[in-house]
């Protein structure tokens, strides 16, 4: 197993890997939208959205991945009714490519965050880091 932290990606403040490779897969850790010092974004929703989505692409990116080879993810959000715009934006990013996909919406720990995104991609060995 090899650990995947992306430079892109401010490094976690608690214990954790941004993403974890094993085997055929990568293991991209839940994201949420940061800023470049670390600090989570708080503000308008598709800005916070696009940001969570750029950093599971760093950790994908820094794995060896791309978003065409996720075969799942995990949403969460806070409030049900951004759901609808949730799905528009995340559409954006994932174009025609459907990997499966898991939305539930939770109360988090963090009251500045609104979205986390986790995603599993699958590499055939040899290919990626």
């Amino acid at each position: 197993m090899t650990a995947v932290f992306p430079e892109a990606v401010p490094p976690p403040t608690v214990p954790l890997s941004p993403g974890m490779r094993a085997g055929d897969f990568l293991f991209v850790s839940g994201q949420v939208a940061t800023t470049p010092d670390g600090t989570v974004y708080r503000g308008d929703f598709d800005r916070e959205v696009t940001l969570t989505l750029d950093n599971v692409e760093a950790v994908l990116t820094a794995g060896g991945a791309s978003v065409s080879d996720v075969v799942k993810v995990g949403a969460w959000l806070s409030e049900a009714e951004r759901f609808g715009r949730f799905n528009e934006l995340y559409a954006e990013r994932f174009g025609t490519h459907r990997p499966a996909r898991t939305t539930v919406v939770v109360g988090f720990g963090h009251p500045d965050v609104r979205v986390e995104v986790d995603a599993i991609a699958y590499l055939p060995q040899g290919a990626g880091a």
